[in-house]
């Protein structure tokens, strides 16, 4: 497994393979749905977004209430092609990793591949394990929301595989290739 920290990203996302291992450090921010559309708003209306996009990673979850002594609670990935209708303008933007699971479609691949950012996948159902990596969370935008509200975590090493890189790498299709060699 190769550690890398956020503010590399920008740098090293070209250098990263579909199926390349990683730990990831540093900030990332949670949106899922409801705040994408709420994001999408702010934009449509000429505004800001809460933080600046530019090299920034989003993570495609919505923490439960942190247990005590944590600053989380379970921080699993939510199914990312709920938000394929948003992530090309945000990577256009600036965005440079993504961090959820399961395929995407192929708008989010060819902006990925335009803007060299990287799809990182979370292991799915192992919410407690990713949160275990979660040092530091702060809600900065939409609180209303609840779970779904954008907070700013600090990741200490959290494990995530590239799923899609920036030259077309794409596991969900070369893992169906391979199995399809296999199976004839």
């Amino acid at each position: 497994m190769t550690e890398l920290y956020v503010q590399e990203l920008p740098e090293k996302a070209e250098t990263l393979r579909a199926g390349d291992r990683v730990l990831l450090s540093g900030v990332v921010y949670t949106a899922r749905d409801a705040a994408h559309r709420r994001m999408f708003e702010l934009l449509d209306s000429g505004k800001k977004l809460p933080f600046d996009i530019k090299g920034a990673v989003i993570y495609y979850t919505g923490p439960t209430p942190a247990h005590e002594g944590r600053p989380v609670g379970s921080c699993g990935p939510t199914t990312s092609s709920r938000m394929d209708r948003f992530t090309p303008r945000l990577l256009d933007m600036g965005l440079c990793a993504i961090i959820g699971k399961g395929e995407r479609g192929f708008a989010v691949c060819e902006a990925l591949r335009r803007n060299k950012g990287v799809y990182f996948c979370a292991v799915g159902g192992a919410g407690a394990l990713m949160a275990s990596h979660v040092t530091g969370a702060e809600e900065i935008a939409f609180e209303d929301l609840g779970c779904e509200s954008i907070k700013r975590l600090t990741v200490d090493k959290l494990p995530l595989t590239v799923a899609i890189d920036s030259s077309g790498g794409n596991i969900f299709l070369d893992g169906r290739q391979t199995y399809s060699n296999y199976v004839s």
